[in-house]
């Protein structure tokens, strides 16, 4: 019997975790760009597109209790191929994003000490980094619940430090010139990269099956972090363009922010930030994805291997160790460019099997749903289309990197329905 140790608060801090990662510190500046004095309202616009998304994620999560996120749903719902696809669509964005991660928080390190930045003690940086955060987590969920909450209060504790000061000093602040008004294509693109932005929450609800009151908690958690995250994006941009001259603005925003409001330290600051809130992106994914696993391969999608817990019900032993390496290779290699492609677009494509799953769970079970959204039918029609305009936003080469990843789950799925490979690969059927 898994302990289910992680409560609402947890999950939630998990799933912020997984929406503000590196992006906060460069987005501003392009936004700024875009939009001027009023790329704040980007992030507002964003909100609300991603909300949609996430009442539909509210009413389909009440009503799983195991562990596997969108991958279950979308399996439960519309059968084994498809399941298979939101499980390699979700898995390979994260761990993917997780090494890019890794190679960011060195960049950091090296600027605080350039020693760091090239040769083994890169290598050795890496290893260390993902070493702690995987046998933390291999303590169980517990630990890694404790972990997640270490650094998301360290995560936004100086980006509330920017906000705070840059509030207080508001008044007194030169005022960045005005900018002309932005034409609607500018606002198109600009909310688009917002809603980027909000992506990842998803990724939390992995596991799950290690939830107390699994319904209620990932309700409280998805509209909770949806929240926060609003909040914290919002205020940023908003100080950021209180401050920062759009016409001038470099590739590290809160860096110069930070310069404006604190000083030579604010860079200090900023770097510390950006080290915490990687490591807190990758702690999230070395929780929920090694979860993620486990739960294809009880279901039989993957080898049954991958599905044993150790101490009893514990951590996913092999998946948790098996993801921490995949992380530190593809970091230490730089191969993770390729799949830092499918990032674009993979989210979207499981959030639209989860807004698909609601109103075919509703369809199925009109009476026997446990926690019914107000017009959920009109909001996820409004999302699906939402998500259809975004990919209709991708390029030619990531909409190809999502096509290698819909025949990667095909060549799963063909293997799991073929009895002989079955078999031999210790995968056991439907």
């Amino acid at each position: 019997m898994v302990a289910r140790s992680i409560g609402r608060w947890a999950l939630t801090g998990v799933m912020i975790n997984s929406v503000i990662a590196s992006g906060i510190f460069g987005v501003p500046g392009e936004l700024l760009r875009l939009l001027g004095r009023m790329s704040p309202w980007a992030f507002v616009l964003g909100a609300l597109a991603s909300g949609l998304i996430v009442a539909c994620f509210v009413e389909v999560a009440a009503q799983f209790a195991e562990s596997g996120g969108p991958y279950l749903y979308v399996r439960t719902t519309f059968g084994r191929l498809p399941g298979i696809a939101a499980g390699w669509f979700t898995v390979l964005t994260p761990v993917a994003a997780a090494a890019a991660q890794a190679n960011l928080f060195v960049n950091y390190l090296a600027g605080l000490h350039d020693s760091w930045a090239d040769g083994l003690r890169r290598g050795v940086a890496i290893c260390v980094l993902l070493g702690v955060i995987a046998g933390i987590n291999l303590r169980g969920a517990a630990a890694g619940k404790w972990l997640s909450s270490v650094l998301v209060i360290a995560k936004l504790l100086p980006l509330l430090g920017l906000i705070a000061l840059g509030l207080w000093l508001m008044p007194y602040a030169a005022k960045p010139a005005p900018t002309p008004a932005a034409p609607p294509t500018a606002w198109f693109t600009a909310a688009l990269l917002a809603t980027y932005g909000f992506g990842g929450f998803e990724d939390a609800l992995a596991v799950t099956g290690e939830v107390r009151r699994p319904g209620r908690s990932a309700a409280f958690a998805l509209v909770a972090s949806l929240f926060t995250c609003t909040i914290v994006y919002v205020l940023v941009q908003w100080v950021s363009s209180q401050f920062l001259d759009p016409g001038t603005v470099g590739q590290r925003p809160l860096a110069s922010l930070a310069v404006v409001l604190f000083g030579v330290r604010g860079t200090v600051l900023v770097t510390v930030a950006a080290m915490v809130s990687t490591a807190g992106a990758i702690s999230a994914t070395v929780l929920a994805i090694p979860r993620l696993l486990a739960a294809m391969g009880q279901h039989g999608d993957l080898p049954a291997s991958f599905a044993r817990t150790r101490g009893g019900g514990q951590a996913p032993f092999l998946t948790t160790i098996l993801v921490g390496l995949i992380i530190a290779l593809l970091a230490l290699s730089g191969t993770f460019r390729w799949a830092l492609a499918v990032t674009a677009g993979s989210g979207l494509v499981v959030a639209a099997g989860v807004c698909a799953a609601l109103l075919r769970l509703r369809a199925l079970h009109p009476e026997g749903v446990v926690l019914r959204i107000p017009a959920g039918n009109s909001i996820a029609v409004a999302a699906l289309m939402v998500i259809a305009m975004l990919l209709l936003q991708l390029e030619l080469w990531q909409a190809a990197a999502l096509g290698g990843t819909a025949l990667i789950a095909l060549v799963n799925w063909l293997l799991v329905c073929n009895p002989h490979k079955c078999k031999r690969l210790g995968v056991h059927g439907q």
